[in-house]
């Protein structure tokens, strides 16, 4: 399994660096997430090992346990999983930054609880660009209103805008979506909001980097490409009820 994961993060590694390339951008500036849902906290570790220092969680219950495992390496957390409210308290213990945030009453739920704590932290706005049911975020068409609310809350700092593209073989349609959410980005950041500055886009996973990367991605989020197949399909990562 040990051989499986580090040529899997070598091939992804060199689609980065080759997309990038292509699109004439520094490598540097691309940052692989290993998207963690289900995954053993023994193989998190080892690609801790190997160099990469990005993981992001779906599930609350799953990030505690897998920090406490890989805790010794001390790597960058996200939460990328919908995140209900009252699972706020656990998730700012280990995650540094919410990718996430989609709606106003998450935003103040979140600022009520870091106020409480002392504390700040780094989120993400995430945009429904494909318009997908199926699918959460803010639409596209409210995603600079919410950026304007949720920067009065001064806690919480917005370093970007994420979103799930549409998943379809025709590369265009992706492409499309991906697209919108650099407009968005960039009508949001001429707006020179407190507490907003928009360097991220998390966008593109194993089957779309090339486009993403093309299209501004700084965070590339994958998963199975990297650890293997899931047991669980899709819709138990974005099920509320869980």
């Amino acid at each position: 399994m040990s051989e499986y994961i580090s040529r899997n993060l070598k091939i992804i590694h060199s689609r980065i660096n080759i997309a990038c390339e292509k699109a004439n951008r520094d490598p540097q500036s691309v940052r692989l997430l290993l998207a963690t849902k289900t995954v053993d906290a023994e193989k998190i570790l080892f690609a801790l090992k190997k160099g990469e220092t990005l993981i992001g969680e779906n599930k609350v219950q799953e990030l505690t346990q897998k920090c406490t495992y890989v805790e010794e390496m001390n790597p960058e957390v996200h939460f990328i999983g919908h995140l209900q409210t009252n699972k706020i308290k656990e998730v700012i213990k280990w995650a540094s930054c919410i990718e996430s945030i989609d709606r106003l009453e998450l935003a103040e739920k979140l600022h009520q609880r870091l106020t409480f704590e002392k504390k700040q932290i780094n989120v993400c706005i995430q945009v429904n660009t494909s318009y997908e049911e199926s699918k959460f975020g803010v639409a596209p068409e409210n995603a600079i209103a919410l950026i304007r609310e949720v920067a009065e809350l001064d806690t919480i700092r917005i370093k970007g805008l994420m979103t799930i593209g549409l998943f379809s073989a025709e590369s265009e349609k992706v492409r499309k979506c991906f697209k919108l959410l650099k407009r968005i980005q960039k009508e949001a950041a001429a707006l020179n909001l407190p507490n907003v500055d928009l360097k991220e886009l998390s966008m593109g996973m194993s089957g779309d980097l090339e486009i993403a990367i093309e299209e501004g991605a700084t965070i590339i989020r994958v998963g199975t490409a990297i650890f293997g197949e899931r047991i669980y399909p899709d819709s138990y990562y974005w099920d509320e009820t869980k």
